[in-house]
């Protein structure tokens, strides 16, 4: 019996994956997703989504991932359970094998892996993830309206979530492990130089108060020059410390940066034709739900036009 050859397989399941999925099912390409262990990416852990178009009361993450892989699934999309466990796009077709050990060949690929956001490791930060910790000001500041949160990171992206807080919270907290900010000078003088803005340097959130009370209270510091501990109280914790994107299966076969982001050409075209980048697995920049949808339809389309001129179509 001949092998079967897929026309796409999309690895990831969050918005750019799903939509993705949802275009390229609407041109008859049957789209094979490999979903992951978990099904939605980042959103599933995100409580209320207000900035998503479309929907004027805001969507719990999950509720608004669940909706997309439905639409998926109505365009005839099939849905693989697991992680991807090895890719081979060294010569078309291209071969996806899953940690389960099912494998897939395929003309194309889109990589909608995303980006983990870097957490401290902490249990009561997790337990707290999505009740007042947060990795993403620009998602969740509005939440924060009046009230005092604490930014850990010494980075840009650190500067930019502590300043963009400050246009909602009345007090913003920066805990960071060094005496001296990595950030460029220009974003340190911004932070620095805000009114809202405090600096606790040469420390560490130790713990995240209250997850018995599902909600940030405040958190203990632990000085690492004195390993002093102090309490400080606070409704918000934002996790600014980097992120780190899940492309460790493409080493070596695909051109990555330094930090590990796919390198994309003319908008999702990636370094081997025929493989395509969507969402946050390449995008340091904006890394929003609506904008890695916007990426994932992109692929989808570039896929249609690669399939279509190589002679692939449906």
């Amino acid at each position: 019996m001949a092998e079967t050859i897929e026309h796409v397989v999309i690895l990831g399941s969050g918005p750019a994956g799903l939509t993705a999925a949802i275009y390229a099912a609407r041109a008859n390409l049957r789209p094979v997703v490999i979903e992951g262990a978990v099904m939605g990416g980042q959103l599933m852990t995100t409580t209320d989504v207000e900035n998503y178009p479309g929907f004027p009361k805001g969507v719990l993450g999950p509720e608004l991932m669940e909706l997309m892989h439905q639409q998926a699934e109505r365009f005839d999309t099939r849905f693989v359970r697991g992680d991807v466990a090895a890719v081979n796009v060294r010569q078309q077709p291209f071969t996806v094998t899953t940690d389960d050990g099912q494998t897939f060949t395929t003309r194309t690929l889109i990589v909608a892996t995303g980006a983990s956001a870097m957490y401290l490791g902490l249990p009561s930060e997790k337990a707290l993830l999505g009740h007042g910790v947060s990795a993403c000001a620009t998602c969740d500041a509005f939440f924060f309206k009046g009230k005092e949160v604490v930014v850990v990171g010494g980075g840009d992206t650190a500067m930019e979530e502590a300043t963009f807080l400050t246009k909602f919270a009345t007090k913003v907290t920066i805990v960071h492990r060094r005496d001296a900010f990595r950030a460029s000078k220009i974003m340190q003088e911004r932070a620095l130089n805000n009114p809202k803005i405090a600096v606790i340097w040469d420390s560490t959130v130790e713990e995240v108060h209250d997850p018995a009370a599902k909600k940030v209270t405040g958190v203990r510091l632990r000085n690492l020059k004195t390993t002093q501990t102090t309490e400080l109280r606070c409704d918000g914790l934002f996790l600014a410390i980097g992120h780190q994107p899940n492309t460790g299966f493409l080493k070596g076969q695909v051109d990555l940066d330094a930090k590990g982001y796919l390198v994309v050409r003319d908008q999702t075209r990636t370094s081997v034709e025929g493989v395509f980048s969507a969402g946050d697995v390449h995008d340091i920049r904006y890394r929003q739900a609506v904008t890695a949808a916007g990426s994932g339809c992109m692929a989808a389309l570039d896929v249609e036009k690669y399939l279509e001129g190589h002679g692939w179509g449906h």
